[in-house]
C-alpha cells in the first residue's frame, strides 16, 4: 500500500479508494460479458468474430467505466490522468 502510495503520490487512504475504483470496474465488465456473451453466442459456442471485437470493444467500454467509478468514489482526477497516461503509451503520444 505504502509503495503504490509513493508511486502514485496519493494517501493511504486514496491508494484504497483507487483499488476499490479498479475492483468495482472489473466486477462490472466481469458482469456484462455473460448476458453479452449469451446473446451473440445463445448455446453454443462463441463465433471467433465476437470473441476478437470483444476484446477491440472492451478496453474503450472499461475505460469508460473506470473514469465514471472515478468519479463516483471522488477520484476522477486521478483517473483521468491515469487514462491520459495509458494512452499516450498506448499511441505513442505525449501525455498533455
Amino acid at each position: 500500500m505504502q509503495r503504490l502510495g509513493e508511486r502514485w503520490g496519493v494517501s493511504p487512504v486514496r491508494v484504497v479508494l483507487i483499488l476499490v475504483v479498479f475492483a468495482c470496474t472489473g466486477f462490472t465488465i466481469l458482469f456484462l460479458k455473460k448476458p453479452i456473451v449469451a446473446y451473440f453466442a445463445g448455446d453454443g459456442e462463441q463465433p471467433l468474430l465476437f470473441t476478437i471485437l470483444y476484446y477491440i470493444l472492451i478496453l474503450p467500454v472499461y475505460n469508460l467505466f473506470l473514469l465514471i467509478y472515478g468519479a463516483l468514489f471522488g477520484q476522477f482526477r486521478f483517473f483521468w490522468e491515469f487514462e491520459k497516461r495509458f494512452f499516450s503509451r498506448i499511441f505513442g503520444r505525449r501525455a498533455r
